[in-house]
């Protein structure tokens, strides 16, 4: 693909996925970009419809992403009410998104998905060879809203 890129932690650059396992970029207030990865709860892992996925269709987070295993809950801003497993780069510690666990209709076809905070990730775009704000980065429309 085109647009091919790696996503680096903000703080200390460690690869965290790429963009071969995007899945959507998701809304204008969050400012993510959510990926596919074995769901870090218990149980078996589960697609956008809810349904049982096989985990080894999961591949696009690297091990330097570490999942909290308590849930918190958002008190303020687009997660508010929602139950969600915050996500930290294992080498310098940076919050880089969550998995969400439990949210209301409008953001519930991202429970499951690792979601990245844009500005909390750099890209290295393949093609170009350089390094670019994940804010400022364009990839093509996806959705998992459907």
């Amino acid at each position: 693909p085109e647009e091919c890129a790696v996503f680096q932690c903000r703080g200390c650059r460690a690869v965290l996925g790429d963009s071969l396992h995007l899945c959507a970029q998701e809304e204008r207030r969050l400012g993510l970009l959510a990926c596919l990865r074995e769901c870090c709860r218990a149980g078996a892992a589960r697609g956008a419809r809810g349904a049982a996925v096989t985990p080894s269709l999961f591949a696009g987070v690297t091990r330097d992403v570490a999942c909290e295993e308590s849930q918190m809950i958002g008190l303020e801003g687009a997660l508010l009410g929602c139950t969600f497993n915050a996500l930290s780069c294992r080498s310098c510690g940076l919050t880089v998104g969550f998995v969400l666990y439990s949210a209301f209709s409008d953001l519930a076809y991202l429970r499951g998905f690792f979601c990245f905070f844009k500005d909390s990730i750099l890209c290295y775009l393949l093609k170009n060879k350089m390094i670019i704000e994940a804010s400022k980065v364009k990839f093509p429309a996806l959705s998992l809203k459907e």
